[in-house]
C-alpha cells in the first residue's frame, strides 16, 4: 500500500519512523512518501518537505510567514493528488494537518490521525472537523481516548510510542563514566537543557536558559541540539560560556546522566520523567502579560502545561511559564532540584507512578497493526 504521512516537527519525525518501521513489518510492499525530518528519511520512501521549513510557532511568527504556509498547503495537497495514496496519516501538527484532513477527506482519501491534536488543552471547537474528516484516531495518552470518544470520534489506545523510543535507545546501559568520556565532557554534574525544536523557541528560551549558568559554576550545562540545527546554529548563544556545551544526537542519555534539567514544554517533559531526570519546564511565548491573561483566561483548558503533570492531574514538576518563567525563578527550582534531597526523592517516586500508568513499549508495532487490519477489512 501507499502511505502519505505528514509530521511538522522533531518528535513527529522520531514518533511517524517508528511507525513505518512497524508498518513494513506488516506491509513488505508499503510505499512512503511524506512531509518530516531524517529519522523519517531513514526508514525509506520520498520525502517531500523537512519540517525545518514548515514549522513556526506563535501568533506574529504564523502571520508573517502567512504565504509560506499557504504556498506549503497547496503543495501538500496538490502532491497529495498526484501521487494517490491508500491512506494519509497525519502525525499531531494540527494547524496544516487539519486543513489537509478537510482536503484529503474530501477528494475520497482514506485519513488516520496518529498522535491526535491536543485539542482538549485548547481550542475545543476542532474535535467536531476531526469527527467529520477524520476515519480514525489513534491516541498515546489514556485521558484522550475519553475525550474523543465523547464526542463519537471513532478513537483507539495504542500506547505511547515515547516508550518504543526509550526502550530502543542507543547506549542504554551505559555508565555517567563511559558517558562522559565518550562525548568528551568534563567532570563535574550535568545540567541539560532542552530549548525546543523551532528556531522561534530557541531565540526565546535559550538565552533565559543560560542566565542562571553563572550562578552555577560547579556544573557543567550541555544544550541537546535539534537535530535539525548545527553548532553553528548554537553559537551565537554560547559563545561567551566556558562551561556550556552542545550535543547533537545524546538527548536521551544526556537525561539519564544529568542532575537535572531544563526542558521546555512538550513531547520532552515526558521524556525525561521516564528517563527520571528532576526538571524544571519553561515555556514563554511573544507578547509578556497579554499572552499570559489570554492564555490563561481564554485559550488553554486544563490545568497545566506539561504533560507529566497533565497525566497525573497534579503538580509533579514545576512550571514556569510566560511571567513566572524569570532569571529568579529559574535560579529557585534549579537550586532545589540540584541540592534538596528529599525534593529530588519525591519528584522521582512520582516518576516512578508515571511510568506504571503509562504502561510498556510496543506503541508503534500496536498502531502499526491497527492501522494496517483496519486499511484491509474496508
Amino acid at each position: 500500500m501507499k502511505y502519505y504521512i505528514i509530521a511538522g516537527e522533531a518528535s513527529g519525525d522520531l514518533h511517524a519512523s517508528n511507525l513505518m518501521r512497524e508498518m513494513k513489518k506488516m506491509d513488505p510492499m508499503a510505499s512512503f512518501r511524506f512531509w518530516g525530518g531524517d529519522l523519517m528519511v531513514a526508514e525509506g520512501g520520498q520525502l517531500v518537505r523537512h519540517y525545518r521549513d514548515t514549522a513556526y510557532m506563535g501568533f506574529f511568527e504564523v502571520v508573517t510567514h502567512l504565504p509560506s504556509i499557504f504556498g506549503n498547503i497547496k503543495k501538500c495537497k496538490d502532491d497529495i493528488q498526484s501521487w494517490q495514496p491508500d491512506v494519509v496519516i497525519l502525525v499531531d501538527y494540527p494547524g496544516f494537518n487539519l486543513r489537509i484532513a478537510k482536503f484529503a477527506k474530501e477528494a475520497g482519501f482514506k485519513v488516520f490521525y496518529y498522535i491526535a491534536p491536543k485539542i482538549w488543552a485548547w481550542n475545543q471547537r476542532r474535535v467536531h472537523t476531526i469527527r467529520k474528516y477524520v476515519d480514525k484516531v489513534f491516541t498515546i495518552l489514556p485521558f484522550e481516548t475519553d475525550f474523543y470518544a465523547k464526542y463519537d470520534v471513532p478513537v483507539v489506545y495504542s500506547g505511547n510510542p515515547l516508550l518504543d523510543a526509550l526502550e530502543n535507545r542507543a547506549h542504554k546501559e551505559e555508565s555517567l563514566d563511559n558517558f562522559v568520556q565518550r562525548t568528551h565532557l568534563g567532570n563535574q554534574p550535568i545540567i541539560a537543557l532542552l530549548a525546543g525544536s523551532r528556531k522561534q523557541e530557541i531565540d526565546r528560551l535559550l538565552p533565559e536558559m543560560l542566565s542562571v549558568v553563572k550562578d552555577f559554576p560547579g556544573y557543567q550545562f550541555v544544550v541537546a541540539g535539534a537535530p535539525s540545527f548545527t553548532a553553528e546554529d548554537y553559537l551565537p548563544y554560547v559563545k561567551n560560556y566556558s562551561n556550556v556545551k552542545v550535543l547533537f544526537g545524546e538527548t536521551y542519555s544526556l537525561l539519564v546522566h544529568a542532575r537535572a534539567s531544563l526542558i521546555t514544554s512538550g513531547t520532552a517533559t515526558l521524556e525525561a520523567a521516564l528517563l527520571r531526570s528532576p526538571q524544571v519546564v519553561c515555556y514563554k511565548m511573544w507578547g509578556g502579560s497579554f499572552t499570559d491573561f489570554m492564555a490563561k483566561k481564554v485559550i488553554i483548558k486544563v490545568p497545566f502545561i506539561s504533560l507529566v503533570n497533565l497525566i497525573m492531574n497534579r503538580e509533579v514538576v514545576k512550571e514556569l511559564f510566560q511571567s513566572t518563567f524569570s532569571q529568579v525563578a529559574l535560579r529557585e527550582e534549579l537550586n532545589r532540584l540540584c541540592h534538596d534531597d528529599e525534593y529530588r526523592r519525591q519528584m522521582l517516586s512520582n516518576y516512578d507512578e508515571l511510568a506504571l500508568i503509562m504502561g510498556g513499549a510496543g506503541s508503534s508495532a500496536r498502531t502499526a497493526r491497527l492501522m494496517w487490519e483496519t486499511l484491509r477489512s474496508e
